[in-house]
C-alpha cells in the first residue's frame, strides 16, 4: 500500500488540467471482446475522465444486476487493469457460481467491489487485495467481504527413514507478516495457471532442501479427502483464498545425510531467500512447529495409515 500512497501523493503536486474525454471506439477492442466471454462474466469499460475513479462493469452469473468494479484512491491504471484481467479475480468471481458458491444460496447478492492493491511477480499478479460487497437480500446487511487473494499453493512432507529412525525435513526462514522466524514444510506457490500441484511441489522441495524428488514418488494426501472438499485444505478463508496441497514423500538415506541436512543453508537467495533446513524425529514433529501445513500433513499421513490407505513400503533412497 505503501506505492499506492506516494502514488497519491505525487498527484498532488500537480497541477490540475481536466482532459477532455476520449471519443468512444467504433467497435470494442479485441481484448474487450474476449473478456467478454471469459468464465462467464462480461465486462463493459467505464468512461473515465481524468478526475473520475477507475471502474468497470462486470456481468457475473448469479447477481442480480450488473456488478460495479472500482479502484481506491491512487490506484494505478495499469494495475487496475492487471487486477481485473488477473486469473486471481477471475478465479474467485467462478468460485462465486460453483455448486457451493456464495451466489447459488439464493439470498446473497453481489454489488460492488473495490480494488485496493496489487502486487506484481514479474509481469503476473502475486497478491490482489479487494473489498466485495455481498448483500444479505433478507436482512440487508453486508457480510464480511475483505480478501485478499494470492491463489493455490503447495507443500510437501518429507519423511526420510535412518537406521530404523524416521525424519521429517523442514525449513526455518523469515515470515515478515509475523515478525519471526518459522519453521515450517518446505512449500511455495504454484506461479502459473495450469494448476500443476504436484510439479510444483517437486520443484519447490528442490529449490529449498536440494533433495530431488521423483513423481511417480509423491503422495498427494488432500486427494484422499472428499471430493467435496476440493481435494484442498483452507488455512484461512476468513481473509485469504489461499488453497494448499498437501504432498508425502518417504526415502531412505543414511546417517551422513541426515547430519549434512542439519542446518544447511538453502533457497533462492537472489529472490530474498533466506533458509535453513532442520530436520527433527518424526515422532517429535508434532511439537517442533506451529505451521498449520505441517500440523496438517501430520493429521492426514496418520490418518492415511489408520484406514489403510497407504501400503506399508520399502522408500526409495533419497537423491540429494
Amino acid at each position: 500500500m505503501a506505492t499506492v500512497a506516494a502514488t497519491s501523493r505525487a498527484r498532488c503536486l500537480l497541477p490540475f488540467r481536466r482532459r477532455a474525454p476520449r471519443p468512444p471506439l467504433p467497435f470494442p477492442s479485441p481484448i474487450a471482446r474476449a473478456a467478454t466471454h471469459r468464465r462467464g462474466v462480461r465486462m463493459a469499460s467505464s468512461e473515465a475522465s481524468a478526475s473520475a475513479p477507475l471502474s468497470t462493469t462486470i456481468e457475473v452469473p448469479g447477481a442480480a444486476a450488473p456488478v460495479v468494479v472500482v479502484g481506491a484512491p491512487g490506484l494505478p491504471e495499469a494495475d487496475f487493469r492487471n487486477a481485473v484481467d488477473c486469473s486471481l479475480f477471475k478465479q474467485w468471481l467462478s468460485n462465486l457460481q460453483s455448486e457451493k458458491g456464495v451466489l447459488t444460496y439464493g439470498r446473497l447478492n453481489l454489488t460492488r467491489i473495490l480494488i485496493q492493491g496489487v502486487d506484481m511477480f514479474g509481469k503476473r499478479v502475486g497478491f490482489l487485495k479487494f473489498k466485495a460487497d455481498i448483500i444479505d437480500e433478507e436482512t440487508k446487511t453486508k457480510v464480511p467481504g475483505i480478501v485478499f487473494a494470492r491463489g493455490p499453493a503447495v507443500a510437501v512432507l518429507i519423511l526420510l527413514e535412518s537406521n530404523g529412525q524416521t525424519y521429517a525435513v523442514l525449513t526455518e526462514q523469515v515470515r515478515v507478516p509475523i515478525g519471526k522466524f518459522v519453521l515450517e514444510l518446505p512449500a511455495g506457490m504454484l506461479d502459473d495457471e495450469k494448476g500443476d500441484f504436484v510439479g510444483t511441489a517437486v520443484r519447490e522441495v528442490e529449490e529449498e532442501t536440494g533433495i530431488k524428488l521423483n513423481l511417480e514418488d509423491m503422495v498427494d494426501l488432500t486427494a484422499l479427502l472428499n471430493p467435496a472438499t476440493g481435494g484442498r485444505i483452507l488455512p484461512s478463508p476468513g481473509g485469504c483464498d489461499e488453497e494448499i496441497g498437501l504432498f508425502l514423500y518417504r526415502g531412505r538415506v543414511d546417517d551422513a545425510t541426515i547430519r549434512s541436512l542439519q542446518g544447511k543453508e538453502t533457497g533462492l537467495r537472489d529472490h530474498g531467500e533466506l533458509i535453513k533446513l532442520r530436520v527433527v524425529p518424526y515422532s517429535q514433529l508434532w511439537r517442533s512447529t506451529a505451521d498449520a501445513k505441517a500440523l496438517c500433513a501430520i493429521a492426514l499421513y496418520e490418518m492415511a495409515k489408520r484406514e489403510g490407505l497407504l501400503l506399508p513400503s520399502s522408500p526409495p533412497s533419497a537423491n540429494l
